[in-house]
């Protein structure tokens, strides 16, 4: 069993703004593999489903993204699975151009503080992520503002269709394996 998991914030005020952008791509596989998120539960919403022959469990914590690792510690314990194997985490990246993705298997965090309480839950940082460029911070702004932002329309046109990369990506982790979709979405565009 997967449990894929979307990084963001609760609430209306932060709807499509930068830092959700994984909750947006599991609104998306959600919508292409007919799965409900609709379900609170481990301090999440949640919905199961089957991808790629696989079940799995969609879930957007709903601790703010600074405490996302509490969410996902409850939903490994609950599921019993494997985080290095059956865990995977959408987040934004600052670091990555607008629409940019990249899947990797363990790291640091990055400075990304839902990541940061992730890798502080499980005790290690050896769990597969898909990352979603977002750009670079303009100089002179600060992190914060910017990630809680929203995309000027033409970068919303870019991150909807990264958003659908993401979404073939990992049922690509699913189907193959993470190094294959590595191999197939960790280029630029």
């Amino acid at each position: 069993m997967y449990i894929i998991v979307g990084l963001g914030n609760p609430g209306r005020d932060y709807e499509n703004t930068r830092h959700n952008i994984g909750f947006d791509v599991i609104d998306r596989l959600a919508d292409q593999e007919n799965i409900g998120v609709l379900e609170k539960k481990h301090k999440a919403v949640i919905g199961k489903g089957v991808i790629a022959g696989e079940k799995c469990i969609l879930a957007k914590p709903q601790t703010f993204m600074n405490l996302s690792g509490e969410s996902v510690r409850a939903l490994l314990d609950y599921y019993k699975a494997d985080e290095t194997t059956d865990l995977i985490v959408v987040s934004d990246d600052v670091s990555l151009d607008v629409g940019q993705l990249r899947i990797r298997k363990k790291g640091s965090a990055g400075g990304h503080n839902g990541l940061k309480n992730i890798i502080a839950n499980l005790g290690h940082d050896t769990f597969m992520r898909v990352k979603m460029g977002v750009g670079e911070k303009p100089r002179g702004w600060d992190l914060a503002d910017y990630v809680l932002g929203h995309f000027p329309p033409r970068e919303r046109e870019i991150m909807d269709e990264a958003a659908e990369r993401a979404a073939d990506a990992i049922r690509m982790m699913i189907a193959e394996d993470a190094d294959t979709a590595m191999n197939e979405y960790n280029r630029k565009v």
